[in-house]
């Protein structure tokens, strides 16, 4: 047997390989998971509190007596507390109300986010992206009839 064949059989025999080439072919996968949990995790914590500032700014305008004094409750709300959502750049927020279209009774504040100049859109794009406008709305009637 010639020093190369028995090289060759060596090398067949050999398993001490396989575990390298497993991890090579799953780390992609892997890595996308990873990417995919951190982008689609934090962009749903940025939806969750565009959400709840839209909901507690809408609650705080019920104390307005008229709507542009309900308008003014409502930014003065999302300007004092968006700092305290830490994925969140005050800066970047526009807030809007008015009475609903439907009903008059139903009070309506919207809270639009540009999430384009967060940290996951500047991430390697493994995955889709979600869209980088987060809008969001909440509505509360005037209560006592």
């Amino acid at each position: 047997m010639t020093w190369l064949a028995h090289q060759f059989q060596c090398f067949a025999r050999c398993r001490g390989a396989a575990s390298a080439v497993e991890f090579a072919i799953l780390l992609p996968l892997f890595l996308l998971l990873v990417f995919g949990i951190v982008i689609f995790g934090s962009y749903l914590a940025m939806v969750h509190g565009v959400q709840q500032l839209a909901a507690e700014a809408a609650r705080r305008s019920i104390a307005g007596l008229n709507d542009a004094e309900r308008g003014s409750l409502a930014a003065g709300y999302v300007s004092a507390n968006a700092a305290s959502y830490p994925l969140i750049a005050a800066n970047r927020l526009t807030v809007t109300s008015a009475k609903s279209d439907s009903d008059a009774n139903v009070f309506v504040v919207t809270v639009d986010y540009d999430a384009s100049r967060s940290f996951i859109f500047g991430l390697p794009t493994f995955v889709p992206m979600p869209p980088s406008r987060i809008e969001r709305s909440a509505a509360i009637p005037f209560g006592g009839f």
